[in-house]
């Protein structure tokens, strides 16, 4: 019988489904630069390229490098004498550039500029003999790093937990720095415990928490709020994608999970589901979304819509050992 242009009658559920998605998201100008600086390490100096730790937080990108030639060492007495070593972006102590000189190793330093920043203030804050609260999560290497440039100053505090136990020489000198990637909420709470002990309390020159942590938080908490369910596309191991999750749960959302890719998603998550909310954490190449959203669709749910809560555009040079070797090769 011919079609004479009866409407397709959709089920409610079909009609009122939608998926959004988090902009910005994924990677940031820190991340991109340190993973660029890999690969332009592989291509000028050939592999191996050791990187200490991983240079991002995120299997996925780790395992492509690997596959390009880099190795990935805990500690730099992994690295032979004399080879290439990068730096992660998330930062290292004074004692591992002592160590890597002591080696005779050749170090590019992938640092993201903003952790660089708060090194700065630990030795400023340090050199000014004031006691230094860093807040933050215990063993994550961008705690460590900061930590490490003026150990006898800092102290870490996880949470407002901590507060009551801290222990300081002149309570009308203390100030306080945080780990870059965490939940902004989180880390006010964190301030406002301390001032409430420490009046006086001195604040960084500038906000810690680093702009695509933000402006993630911001997005997931725009799109999440109503929510019947939020995937963020980030590695277990990733702090800012964890925090992305829960920020999304304090927003709102009924359901949030963090997977690493659109294999891990549990199909009982769509039930009864009709709007889907999508982010990524900020070490997490576009394609790992984009594979979500295919998994998304081939169930029935519709195109997703980008909703756009920040612009981005910083960038970050190359470190200046690696943009020096590139000149020298002619392939700046």
């Amino acid at each position: 019988m011919t079609d004479l242009g009866t409407p397709i009658v959709l089920r409610p559920e079909e009609a009122e489904r939608a998926v959004r998605l988090a902009a910005p998201r994924g990677y940031c100008a820190g991340v991109d630069r340190a993973v660029i600086t890999v690969e332009q390490a592989l291509d000028l100096y050939g592999p191996p390229v050791y990187v200490r730790k991983q240079i991002v937080h995120n299997k996925h990108v780790v395992a492509d490098l690997e596959q390009r030639g880099a190795v990935f060492v805990e500690e730099l007495d992994e690295v032979p004498e004399g080879a290439t070593v990068v730096f992660s972006a998330h930062g290292v102590s004074p004692a591992v550039h002592d160590q890597a000189a002591e080696r005779s190793l050749k170090t590019i330093d992938a640092t993201c500029p903003l952790v660089t920043k708060v090194h700065h203030e630990a030795r400023r804050f340090a050199s000014d003999d004031y006691d230094i609260l860093l807040i933050g999560h215990e063993g994550h290497e961008e705690v460590e790093g900061t930590a490490g440039e003026a150990p006898e100053h800092i102290q870490l505090v996880q949470g407002p937990d901590d507060v009551a136990g801290i222990t300081v020489r002149d309570p009308d000198k203390v100030a306080w720095l945080s780990q870059t990637t965490l939940s902004v909420d989180e880390t006010l709470a964190t301030v406002d415990a301390i001032r409430a002990r420490f009046p006086n309390l001195l604040d960084p020159p500038s906000d810690d928490i680093c702009y695509a942590t933000q402006n993630r938080q911001l997005a997931i908490k725009e799109i999440g709020q109503d929510a019947d369910l939020v995937i963020v596309v980030g590695s277990a191991n990733s702090s800012n994608s964890v925090r992305l999750a829960e920020v999304a749960l304090e927003a709102g959302a009924k359901a949030a999970y963090r997977i690493d890719d659109a294999g891990e998603i549990d199909e009982a998550w769509l039930d009864g589901v009709e709007k889907v909310s999508v982010t990524s954490g900020a070490s997490v190449p576009d394609s790992l979304v984009v594979g979500v959203l295919d998994y998304l669709a081939a169930r029935g749910f519709p195109d997703a819509t980008a909703v756009h809560t920040a612009e981005e555009s910083l960038i970050f040079a190359l470190p200046p050992e690696l943009r020096r070797d590139l000149r020298a090769a002619g392939k700046a």
